[in-house]
C-alpha cells in the first residue's frame, strides 16, 4: 500500500489528515500521553512512513499541534515534535526492514523526551529512569501497536482505504 500524488495536493491532504488524527488521539488520551511515565497511543501512527513519506510531515505537525494545544512548555512543543520528526524519518528509512521500522521512534523519544521533561518541566527523576519509562511507553505504542497497525495495513490496507467497487 502506497500513497502517491502527482500534484502534491493529495500528499498535503494526507499529511493534514494524519496530523489531525494524531492530535485528536493525543488530546483524547491526554492523562496518559504526557509526563515522565507516558503512553502516547497516537505514537503508533509513527509506523505509517513505512507506507508513504507523506506521513512524516503529518506526524510532525500532529505532534506539534497536540503539544501546543495541550499547553505544553515551548521547549516540549519544539523538541517533542522534533523527536517525532526524527523517529518518523527513521521509520521511512527502515521501511523495507519489517518490524525494525519501529525502532527509530522508540529511540528518538527515549533519548530526547527525558531531557525535555527535565529542562522544560523540572522533572526530578533521573534521566536514565525517564529514558526507561518513556522507552517502555514507546515500545508499547510503536513497537507493539504500531507494528500491529503495519501488519493490518499490509494485509487489508486496500480494502480499508479504497471503497468496494472502485
Amino acid at each position: 500500500m502506497s500513497y502517491r500524488s502527482k500534484d502534491g495536493a493529495g500528499t498535503l491532504a494526507y499529511g493534514a489528515m494524519l496530523a489531525a488524527i494524531y492530535a485528536v488521539i493525543t488530546y483524547l488520551t491526554a492523562p496518559i500521553s504526557f509526563g515522565p511515565i507516558q503512553f502516547r497511543i497516537s505514537e503508533a501512527l509513527c509506523i505509517l512512513p513505512v507506507f508513504t513519506p507523506a506521513a512524516i510531515p503529518g506526524l510532525f505537525a500532529g505532534c506539534f499541534l497536540a503539544n501546543f494545544m495541550s499547553g505544553a512548555a515551548p521547549m516540549d512543543v519544539v523538541f517533542g515534535s522534533l523527536a517525532t520528526l526524527i523517529g518518523a524519518y527513521g521509520s521511512w528509512k527502515l521501511r523495507n526492514r519489517g518490524t525494525l521500522a519501529a525502532l527509530p521512534p522508540i529511540a528518538a523519544n527515549a533519548l530526547i523526551i527525558p531531557f525535555v521533561l527535565r529542562f522544560a518541566y523540572g522533572a526530578e527523576d533521573m534521566i536514565p529512569f525517564m529514558m526507561l519509562t518513556v522507552g517502555i511507553g514507546e515500545v508499547i505504542s510503536v513497537g507493539i501497536l504500531g507494528n500491529m497497525l503495519r501488519t493490518l495495513l499490509l494485509r487489508y490496507g486496500r480494502q480499508l482505504v479504497v471503497p468496494r467497487g472502485m
